[in-house]
């Protein structure tokens, strides 16, 4: 339904209602509202004002109450015509520039960025790990260890170094190993990692039709260490715990619910994946998330990038009376200054 067929009092009365709302988490009977609305009319006539609001689906009333709470389609229309953004905070603004450091690696900036999100928006921030085709290899490096044992040093994009340990089917010398290094550095630096693997792995098919078993094993040497895993599509959560910590008796019950879905993981990384296709702001409230679980909740999401391609996304999630004057501003920032650190 149309804003536009609310009275500017019923705008006035659902704004009030709202903001009260989302302060105390109790529904708010019509005593209150005649007291912060401001308006010259008798308690009636708010009473009448309300039952039209609730008839028009923006209230409805908790059988345990003769208050009123806002719906996710109340919610909407508060958001979208009645908010008023605020700006961010200077302390939040320094703390995001000195946790977002370029010089970290894109993995160290994403626990950063969910951390902050959850500090700063007293809420669970969560960011996606950059999508494995942003993922580059730059260079290689293998040095041996004991047996059969070689250490990895991968260099990933402009910064980030991964050190693992692999086992190998046979032993290799050190001058193997930068042979090895070498060969893997001059034919796929620059590519993405995926392509690297799906590469090696045809050439190592090749070279078994060629009998060449010292190429075939310098290629499972260089598989093994460029194996990212089977699970690209993950992210980090921070905050859960002040959910809890700012949750109503009533909230606990369906916190429960809502933790077992991050559990699963799929319809969140199903919802995520959907806004790494938007741009800006995005904010689901309640069922628009298209999840049962989400319904008494809200997520409010943005797209970081290194400049060039989207790489994720990252983004709050709260109760839908969370505050968004502040959750907006917040999530907006993060995206722009962890694109801004990504890009370098």
């Amino acid at each position: 339904m149309a804003s536009g067929e609310i009275s500017e009092r019923g705008r006035v009365l659902l704004k009030t209602l709202v903001e009260r709302h989302i302060r105390d988490g109790q529904p708010v009977g019509s005593g209150t509202l005649l007291k912060e609305a401001g308006l010259p009319v008798s308690a009636a006539t708010i009473r009448n004002v309300m039952s039209d609001l609730e008839e028009q689906g923006y209230l409805h009333s908790p059988h345990t109450s003769a208050g009123r709470v806002p719906t996710a389609m109340g919610y909407r229309l508060f958001v979208d015509s009645m908010l008023q953004v605020q700006p961010l905070e200077d302390q939040a603004v320094l703390a995001l520039r000195a946790q977002l450091n370029p010089d970290k690696s894109s993995s160290e900036l994403v626990q950063s960025a969910s951390s902050l999100l959850a500090s700063i928006s007293a809420q669970a921030g969560l960011v996606t790990v950059p999508r494995q085709e942003a993922n580059q290899l730059r260079q290689v490096e293998f040095l041996p260890l004991s047996g059969d044992r070689v250490l990895v040093i991968l260099v990933i994009n402009e910064r980030e170094v991964q050190n693992r340990i692999i086992h190998t089917q046979r032993q290799f010398s050190a001058e193997q190993l930068r042979e090895a290094a070498a060969m893997v550095n001059q034919r796929f630096a620059g590519q993405a990692l995926h392509r690297v693997q799906e590469r090696i792995l045809r050439e190592m098919q090749e070279a078994r039709s060629q009998i060449d078993s010292y190429l075939e094993a310098s290629l499972d040497l260089a598989s093994q260490a460029l194996d990212q895993g089977d699970s690209p599509d993950e992210y980090v959560m921070t905050g859960e715990s002040r959910m809890l910590g700012n949750a109503t008796a009533e909230e606990m019950l369906k916190l429960r619910e809502l933790f077992d879905a991050f559990e699963q993981k799929k319809d969140l990384l199903h919802l995520l994946e959907r806004c790494t296709r938007a741009q800006g702001v995005q904010i689901f409230i309640g069922e628009e998330a298209g999840y049962e679980v989400f319904g008494d909740y809200s997520v409010v999401t943005a797209p970081y990038s290194d400049g060039i391609r989207t790489l994720g996304v990252l983004g709050v999630i709260g109760p839908t009376r969370m505050a968004y004057e502040r959750v907006i501003p917040i999530v907006d920032v993060t995206a722009r200054m962890l694109s801004s650190a990504l890009s370098g």
